[in-house]
Order: structure tokens, then C-alpha cells, then sequence
């Protein structure tokens, strides 16, 4: 969720009534838009500041967040600025808030460092951050970079160093990946199929990247070498999409050719 495009108090609200309704269930995994012309229409439509929007993303969980725990909220920023907001005005018959206290924030960082990006302003950006996942978040979600799993390792990196900065233990983190897949029965067939439906559906990304950095194509074993590659790095969840005009046929292929891989790895 572009997060930064809603006002923090509404989407507290919203947010805590559908962890009530779901029972406790929800992550919330915000992020703050990509450089897309259509997120920078969305920005300059409701009167933002695209270029300082990470500023606007951090005032955002920042009061999320306090809202979450505290019940109410004093804050003083430079976009956001609330004195007293509380949950509870006094004619509800409780307070109001989410069941899970905060439900899990999965805060989304997609920086690249490969060829010319890899410079000192890259690294700061990255530092930055990783700084807002530790402060305000409970996790860590990314994608698009599964041709370059190094990129993960460096990012956790500067993750582990940010928590000692803020006294906080990583290992109470989680890392998630978000992947896009098409299981085939070759390579080829399933990189066609991929293609086709990632060009439909992100017309403008599409052609502004490569889409091999989306996630892994080719036979069931392809699929399975290359969750494990990213297991091993330090992911800990992955939120499974499928590269498919034709959805039903790539979740059964995925149950029934995937899955088992890591059930029998569990089981012994």
C-alpha cells in the first residue's frame, strides 16, 4: 500500500477496524511509491511533495504506529502535526484500535545496487532505509531482485547495522519477498508466458526494467533452487505471485510441484 497517499489518522482507523474484523490477521506492508508517472499524477493530485516523500512516509508510520499502541497520538512534524489525537473521544463505548497492538508493519525498501546505481547517494538512501524499517516496522518487505540475491544480503546487512544503532535486536525481524514466478515445463515456455502477462499488467514498469529481476521462470526444480537461494540469504516469508494469465493452473502446479520440495525438508 502506497501508504504516504492516505492520511495517517483515516488509515489508522480503517486499518485497526479490518485487524478487528479479520480476527487479528492483517500485516500491513506500506510503502511509499514508486517513481512511476502514474504515482507522481497520484502525489501531485492530492497536493504532495513527491520529492520529499520519504518524509512523508516516516511522519505517516510514525503516527500509525504510536496510534496503534498508544491509543492516541502527539506529533509535531513537518507535514503531520497533532496534538491529543486520540482513539477514544469519549462517546464510543471503548476505546477503538486494533486487536494486535501494532498489527505487524512489513515495511517496503526497493533500492537497487547494481551497475552505475551503486554509488555513496545509493548507499544513503538504502541506510535511510533500513533506519525506517527498524524504527517503525517489524519487517522488512522487498521484490524485484531476484537476478541479484547479493542485493538482499547487503540491505540485511545494513539492517543488522541499524538496529545496534537503534538498540534493537534484528533477529526479532522478519524479511520478506515478494515474488512473481511462472512455473513452465521449460524454461523458455514459462519466461513467453511471464512476459505476456507482466506487460498487460504493469504496462509503464514493464518497460522500464527488467523483468527477470521480477522473479524466478522455468521447471518446478528452477522455482525451487531459487526459493532456497533466497532462504538461505535471510528471508523468512514469501508472498507467492504468479506471472499467469491463467492463475488456477500455476497455484495447483505450485502446490503440488513446489511445495512438497520444502514439506519433505521440513518433515526430516
Amino acid at each position: 500500500m502506497v501508504s504516504t497517499l492516505r492520511n495517517p489518522l483515516v488509515l489508522a482507523m480503517e486499518w485497526a477496524t479490518l485487524d478487528q474484523l479479520s480476527g487479528g490477521r492483517t500485516i500491513f506492508g506500506p510503502c511509499m511509491g514508486n517513481p512511476e508517472v502514474g504515482v507522481r499524477r497520484e502525489y501531485k493530485a492530492l497536493g504532495l511533495p513527491f520529492k520529499d516523500r520519504a518524509t512523508v512516509f516516516e511522519e505517516g508510520l510514525a503516527v500509525l504506529r504510536t496510534l496503534w499502541t498508544e491509543g492516541k497520538v502527539d506529533f509535531h512534524g513537518t507535514y503531520y502535526d497533532y496534538d491529543e489525537v486520540s482513539f477514544h473521544s469519549g462517546t464510543e463505548m471503548a476505546p477503538l484500535g486494533p486487536l494486535q497492538q501494532p498489527p505487524p508493519m512489513w515495511i517496503v525498501s526497493n533500492p537497487r545496487l547494481v551497475d552505475d546505481a551503486h554509488d555513496e547517494r545509493m548507499v544513503q538512501i538504502m541506510r535511510r532505509a533500513c533506519r525506517r524499517i527498524i524504527e517503525y516496522g517489524d519487517g522488512w518487505m522487498t521484490c524485484c531482485r531476484a537476478q541479484h540475491p547479493e542485493e538482499l544480503t547487503e540491505q540485511i546487512g545494513y539492517l543488522d547495522e541499524a538496529a545496534r544503532e537503534l538498540e534493537r535486536d534484528f533477529s526479532d525481524y522478519e524479511v520478506v519477498y515478494q515474488v512473481t514466478m511462472n512455473i513452465g515445463d521449460s524454461e523458455e515456455e514459462a519466461r513467453t508466458a511471464f512476459d505476456s502477462y507482466i506487460s498487460q499488467y504493469y504496462r509503464e514498469l514493464s518497460q522500464a526494467m527488467d523483468l527477470s529481476n521480477w522473479g524466478p521462470v522455468g521447471a518446478p526444480e528452477q522455482i525451487v533452487e531459487w526459493l532456497r537461494e533466497f532462504a538461505d540469504r535471510g528471508v523468512t516469508h514469501f508472498i507467492c505471485r504468479f506471472g499467469d494469465l491463467d492463475q488456477f493452473t500455476q497455484v495447483e502446479r505450485f502446490a503440488h510441484e513446489v511445495l512438497p520440495a520444502f514439506q519433505t525438508t521440513t518433515a526430516r
